[in-house]
């Protein structure tokens, strides 16, 4: 089940756990789309120096304080939103990248297929009316492996078994 204490798992347990699930967006004329959630990266807190937390809160990074369940959007190379959800409790800044969707390979396609940008940052997955997911109980063989354009982290958070894959 979905509910808040879902969200409130450290990111290294949510991230496996959103893998199989459904994102869901409806669109402003009514229509839904579903996609299956096919990869995930975990981001740790403070300590992972791959984690926008690593530096402290910013402008940028402030969502990741906030309540698990809370959706956390920020633009990639200046033209690609990407969408995490952030996990555990308040004040743990942790969060999970959403990488990839079935029909949608890559978190900046994901995110353009289904139209979410910046405004979605800060709303809360379980109450927001357009954009939230499903367990439709799909069970999912996991995969893991290393993050993605993590270049600037050390070497221990580049090779930290991170990234979860559906088979």
């Amino acid at each position: 089940m979905i509910d808040r204490e879902f969200f409130r798992q450290d990111a290294v347990k949510l991230a496996p756990s959103l893998v199989g699930k459904l994102l869901v967006r409806r669109f402003p004329d009514g229509s839904v789309k579903k996609l299956r959630i096919t990869e995930t990266e975990a981001y740790t807190g403070t300590d992972d120096t791959a984690c926008h937390a690593h530096k402290g809160k910013t402008p940028r990074s402030e969502m990741l304080w906030h309540d698990g369940g809370t959706i956390y959007v920020y633009l990639c190379y200046g033209m690609h939103n990407l969408i995490n959800i952030v996990s555990g409790a308040e004040d743990d800044p942790q969060a999970v990248l959403i990488r990839c969707c079935e029909g949608a390979e890559g978190p900046g396609r994901l995110t353009k297929a289904l139209g979410i940008d910046r405004r979605y940052n800060g709303l809360d997955i379980m109450s927001c009316d357009d954009l939230w997911l499903e367990d439709d109980g799909a069970e999912v063989d996991i995969i893991l492996d290393t993050r993605v354009g993590i270049a600037y982290a050390e070497e221990k958070d580049r090779n930290a078994l991170l990234r979860y894959k559906m088979r």
